[in-house]
């Protein structure tokens, strides 16, 4: 029983380096495993290296990102504010204008009071100027 247990854990456990170079000299795939093993070491410190440009991008990319928020942020709210002015010197040029023609509304009124009192003056000139001449 004891044998089946030990059998068994051994099964489970990683073979040590001893034995894996047993099995390997054996097979003839030491130089292979040395190669992989630097291949790997390559890759993984490559792999480092790429991290941290992949890093350093995407800190640029969040960087970035920021960047356009912040000016979108601003530009709509440079854009609300830049609406409220056109909207109240817009209303402001509307005010003035309507002020204007009232007023000149106004003079033409006038001037047409003034000539309906200068017609009605000539009239009745030319209504004592006919009757002068008629009587004589």
């Amino acid at each position: 029983m004891e044998s089946a247990t030990n059998e068994a854990s051994r099964k489970r456990m990683k073979p040590d380096v001893g034995e894996k170079q047993e099995d390997h000299i054996s097979n003839g795939t030491v130089m292979e495993e040395i190669t992989e093993k630097e291949q790997s070491e390559a890759i993984i410190v490559g792999s480092e290296e790429m991290e941290l440009n992949i890093s350093h991008i995407l800190e640029k990319i969040e960087r970035f990102t920021q960047l356009v928020s912040e000016l979108l942020e601003s530009g709509k709210s440079m854009f609300k504010e830049l609406s409220n002015d056109f909207e109240e010197r817009l209303i402001m040029i509307h005010k003035e204008q309507m002020e204007k023609w009232q007023e000149e509304i106004k003079e033409l009124r006038l001037i047409d009071a003034s000539n309906e009192e200068a017609t009605a003056l000539l009239s009745n000139a030319r209504f004592l100027l006919q009757n002068s001449f008629s009587e004589s």
